[in-house]
């Protein structure tokens, strides 16, 4: 048996850092704050409204940076379309239907974009 620590009453799943088994906000190691993701070096945008009330966000992901800046590409994106926004589990959130206005950005900073789902 292993002994991380998978599941937390208090804080729920725990995301691990496969080197040295600490979780992934005190990890130490040279590794992305996000877990490691087989990807294909795209960048997908999609509009999401599940598990948010009604409300529609803008979803990227496949941006495979370490935290510091997923951040501040994220403050870049909430100062372009003016909406407040988050970084969760690798992903970046915007409040709103700003598929376009990000697509372009990113675009323009140099990564290989794609609309996904409908």
């Amino acid at each position: 048996m292993s002994d991380r620590l998978v599941y937390s009453t208090d804080n729920g799943k725990i995301a691990t850092c496969p080197d040295c088994g600490q979780p992934y906000k005190t990890c130490r190691c040279d590794q992305p704050s996000v877990p490691k993701k087989k990807s294909d070096g795209i960048v997908r945008i999609m509009r999401d409204r599940k598990q948010r009330g009604g409300k529609t966000v803008t979803v990227i992901t496949g941006i495979l940076v370490n935290s510091n800046e997923l951040a501040a590409l994220a403050q870049q994106l909430k100062k372009l379309c003016g909406t407040g926004g988050t970084v969760k589990d690798g992903n970046i959130e915007i409040q709103g239907d700003h598929c376009d206005k990000i697509q372009d950005k990113l675009t323009t900073l140099g990564y290989k974009v794609k609309r996904a789902g409908g």
